[in-house]
């Protein structure tokens, strides 16, 4: 079963984000480098918030990060949430991306076992044939 019940909206990639779908699509992970400075920088953008640069490039990680900040959902945003509450929304911090962090949920561990600095790996959730998120696992 997915994690994301129907009638959630779907991400709609922008030119600036749809190589980052792509990748999800294929499941591998990337990040966004600016190829004139090297800054990692997730969410993807079009110029470089360090030397302004708009060169960049995509890299592909392995996707290996810690929970830097987590929650536990108690109130449904969205009636399609009504359901699934409680739920985790977890922060990433990747260190091998220049520390960027992306935000995703932990799919396979109870909210009380989550912590600060615990590993997860990333996972994907194919929703539909267009859509693949990346979400995260206990790190093995």
């Amino acid at each position: 079963m997915s994690f994301l019940p129907a009638g959630l909206p779907l991400p709609q990639p922008t030119v600036d984000d749809a190589p980052f779908w792509e990748a999800a699509r294929r499941h591998e992970l990337v990040v966004q480098r600016c190829t004139e400075c090297g800054t990692f920088r997730h969410s993807p953008m079009p110029c470089c918030y360090n030397c302004q640069s708009f060169d960049h490039e995509w890299v592909k990680i392995k996707g290996n990060g810690i929970i830097f900040s987590y929650i536990n959902v108690v109130h449904p945003v969205h009636p399609a949430l009504k359901d699934r509450v409680p739920f985790n929304v977890v922060l990433v911090e990747l260190p091998e991306a220049g520390n960027v962090r992306m935000v995703g949920n932990v799919l396979d561990t109870p909210f009380e076992e989550l912590y600060v600095g615990m590993p997860v790996e990333v996972t994907f959730e194919d929703i539909d044939a267009e859509t693949t998120l990346p979400q995260w696992k206990r790190a093995s």
